[in-house]
């Protein structure tokens, strides 16, 4: 809910004239107002509230944490649940908080000088969900998810996601200078940056409503689209889906938020307003505050997709983010293995990592050399594997 922070000072817009451009002054307010994020998680998963304070749009950073706040969850017949303050704007339960369905139950947010309260929230129970799969068209790898409630209870859902994936620089570098003492040598296990993972979490809003139809059904419902020639695909990849069940109320909220952040830009788009939650300061009640807070279980899912499986029988590149191409730099005198003191290489840029070494016969000539961004995938991911990692075929 990366979005949530950059519209919520987003306030109710007049449209002067539907072919005049309105453009808002900026604003030179310094308030800060309170961002409120996550879900009560009434199941045996733990719960992770986010808070933060809005910045300008103007601003470098597009996160202002909040520590050191006390937060509680409540119920309506007494029970109190204590988050940990992680340190870093999350606050997090650390165990299963299972809640009566019984009661209702509201989020109690202290601050160093300010106290905030949501309203009671019933819990919804979200039912699992069935399956989680992707088709290929026109060279788009589209995922989507199916559930269902035979109880027609939940009628209202939202989904986040979690995606890893498995991918490899353009060009493997088996060679490193060793500055010190100035060679270029074969790069240890340790050294090696070919393969990586790389992770990213949902940025969008993610919701469907059964309400209209006559069983509460959910048939691939989209989650998010990738090109088969995303680099996210080019080896293995997984979705971690979440899934909740929503009250119509915090339906609505979600789904004003989703235009407000995501269907703007024509005439007949509608117009931006303000985001109404059911979180309130107890000290300034006319103080705005964003988030919507939600109890209910949280039901989860993971896939994995290996690449050979999305277009059999077709050797699809990955297209990579940047250009890459190989140069070339050469000894002033060939090289022998044994000699390796190698500070007269012609015309070695310093801003190159050598990949492979040039032979001519037994002898080095040279080496061959691309940009760290062509070479070093650390520069997007990790080398190690997450440990859930499940490996696939290569």
């Amino acid at each position: 809910m990366n979005r949530l922070r950059n519209i919520c000072c987003v306030l109710l817009l007049t449209l002067v004239c539907c072919k005049k451009p309105y453009n808002p002054p900026a604003t030179s307010t310094s308030d800060s107002y309170l961002v409120i994020e996550g879900v009560i998680n009434s199941g045996n998963l733990n719960t992770i509230i986010k808070v933060s304070k809005t910045v300008k749009l103007t601003n470098k950073t597009s996160f202002n944490p909040v520590t050191g706040a006390v937060i509680t969850v409540e119920g309506d017949k007494g029970y109190i649940y204590y988050l940990i303050d992680v340190g870093d704007g999350s606050y997090n339960s650390y165990t299963g908080l299972n809640l009566l369905p019984t009661q209702k139950y509201r989020l109690r947010v202290k601050t160093a000088n300010k106290e905030y309260l949501s309203d009671y929230v019933e819990v919804k129970q979200t039912p699992p969900i069935d399956s989680v799969g992707y088709k290929l068209q026109n060279g788009i790898v589209n995922l989507y998810v199916n559930a269902h409630d035979p109880a027609n209870k939940t009628r209202y859902y939202r989904w986040d996601y979690e995606e890893t994936w498995q991918f490899h620089s353009k060009y493997e570098s088996v060679m490193v200078l060793d500055s010190t003492i100035n060679a270029i040598v074969a790069r240890r296990p340790d050294q090696l940056v070919y393969d990586c993972f790389g992770n990213d979490s949902s940025s969008h809003i993610v919701l469907f409503s059964t309400e209209k139809l006559g069983k509460d059904v959910v048939f691939q419902n989209p989650l998010t689209q990738m090109p088969l020639t995303s680099e996210k695909v080019e080896r293995r990849y997984s979705i971690l889906v979440r899934q909740y069940a929503l009250t119509q109320e915090a339906f609505n909220f979600y789904q004003n938020l989703e235009k407000n952040s995501e269907q703007l830009g024509s005439i007949f788009d509608a117009l931006p307003s303000q985001l109404n939650g059911n979180i309130h300061c107890t000290s300034n009640p006319k103080e705005p505050v964003f988030g919507y807070v939600t109890v209910s279980n949280v039901q989860i899912k993971r896939i994995y997709i290996n690449h050979t499986t999305l277009d059999p029988g077709r050797d699809v590149q990955p297209v990579y983010p940047y250009d890459c191409e190989l140069d070339t730099a050469y000894y002033s005198a060939p090289k022998t293995m044994e000699n390796q003191v190698q500070n007269d290489l012609i015309n070695r840029p310093v801003n190159l990592i050598p990949v492979t070494p040039l032979y001519a016969g037994p002898v080095i000539i040279g080496f061959t050399y691309s940009t760290p961004e062509c070479i070093d995938c650390t520069l997007r991911g990790r080398v190690q594997a997450p440990d859930w990692w499940v490996p696939g075929p290569q």
